[in-house]
């Protein structure tokens, strides 16, 4: 049964003999990693902007500050949004440490970087792992291939010493990529999922499960803030929740089963009428999406009921039209959660408002949604692995 009212902190108390026990930590500290996010314009058309994230991201590149937060010490460490597309932050990997930007990504469950050995065309402009010069690398016998929405790879299997902001995981398996295709002008060098181990294809031990299992967190939770209109300020946490990014109280959601953060969404509405998701439909909470997705049909109903044209592969409407247009609410576990049009539209380089939807064909005899960085920006969203469910609430 849901409990709606149990915060984190009461969580903690009634679970932190057990994580002594298993961890065998001497304190049970409530030390929360904190890794700022910076949002990019789409497409970072102009040399100033790309001058502004390449500044953001060499300079915090290694800087950890401690930041003033009741019964807790928080260290901060930079990440930030490329092309407005996925938020991407810098990881280091071997010894001595090599410095990667990778998305952060709750669809998936592995990490991997381009290996020096790669030899598609996306890794001709990317930060390659040179493995002889790390100590602690090894090599496994493993191959592995990933397919993503937007491309796919294969590589092979690793180990080596991770580190994220101050965290570090020794032994980590990820994946060395050796060809890719896809992936065209994406800024990344590579990704770091944190789903569940069940969605592993190089069979490994996921990142945030070594962090739990190595006793590298207090509690085992992760959580994002993506800012909503500031190019910076926007950050991921690890093992705790800061409740000074939010308002009102979390709003629990179970999962539908443990391994995937997916959940039952009631319905999706728009002024009061019920436009999608009519019997109820999953919905997949997906930090390593830009776009809110959906069964094809049903985009293009929503796409027709605001009045937006195509144009290639894109939908628009008028700028002019944005504050006019209805919020689509999103009702998960009896609550709402309304998107207003300025969070589903943006204007790009046409001068015409792009619209955040796109159409996927259905894979899935139930209906599957896919909430996005467009639904993260208004709600704060914590992945609570001890409790198999997620936590929302309205961001600041």
């Amino acid at each position: 049964m849901l409990r709606t009212q149990t915060s984190l902190s009461t969580w903690s108390q009634e679970r932190s003999m057990k994580w002594l026990v298993l961890l065998g930590l001497v304190a049970f500290s409530e030390c929360i990693v904190k890794i700022p996010l910076m949002r990019v314009n789409i497409m970072r058309k102009t040399r100033s902007e790309k001058n502004m994230l390449n500044n953001f991201l060499k300079e915090h590149a290694y800087k950890l500050y401690l930041t003033s937060s009741p019964g807790s010490n928080i260290t901060s460490h930079p990440l930030g949004n490329i092309e407005d597309m996925v938020y991407v932050g810098n990881i280091t990997i071997g010894t001595p440490p090599q410095k990667f930007q990778v998305v952060f990504d709750t669809g998936s469950s592995d990490l991997w970087v381009p290996s020096i050995f790669c030899t598609s065309r996306f890794c001709s402009s990317h930060v390659l792992f040179r493995h002889l010069e790390s100590s602690t690398y090894w090599l496994t016998q493993k191959t592995f291939s990933i397919e993503y929405g937007s491309g796919r790879m294969k590589g092979v299997v690793a180990r080596d010493t991770v580190r994220i902001g101050d965290l570090v995981i020794t032994d980590q398996q990820f994946g060395l990529s050796l060809e890719h295709s896809g992936f065209k002008g994406m800024p990344f060098d590579g990704v770091l999922g944190l789903n569940y181990p069940n969605f592993s294809f190089t069979g490994g031990t996921p990142i945030f499960d070594n962090l739990m299992n190595q006793g590298a967190i207090s509690e085992p939770v992760f959580a994002f803030y993506l800012s909503k209109s500031k190019p910076e300020g926007s950050v991921v946490m690890f093992g705790g929740v800061d409740k000074s990014y939010y308002q009102g109280a979390l709003n629990w959601v179970p999962l539908i089963q443990p391994g995937d953060w997916r959940v039952h969404m009631d319905r999706i509405s728009m002024k009061r009428q019920v436009i999608a998701c009519s019997g109820g439909c999953e919905a997949l909470v997906d930090t390593g999406t830009s776009l809110i997705h959906g069964p094809r049909r049903l985009v293009n109903n929503i796409l027709r009921l605001i009045g937006a044209t195509p144009r290639g592969s894109k939908h628009y409407v008028s700028c002019s039209l944005v504050n006019t247009l209805p919020s689509i609410d999103f009702t998960i576990n009896g609550i709402n959660y309304p998107v207003p049009a300025q969070a589903y539209t943006m204007k790009d380089s046409t001068g015409d408002c792009y619209i955040f939807f796109k159409q996927i064909r259905a894979r899935r005899a139930t209906e599957t949604w896919i909430l996005s960085d467009v639904f993260l920006r208004q709600y704060f969203s914590v992945f609570d692995r001890g409790n198999d469910r997620i936590g929302l609430a309205q961001a600041v």
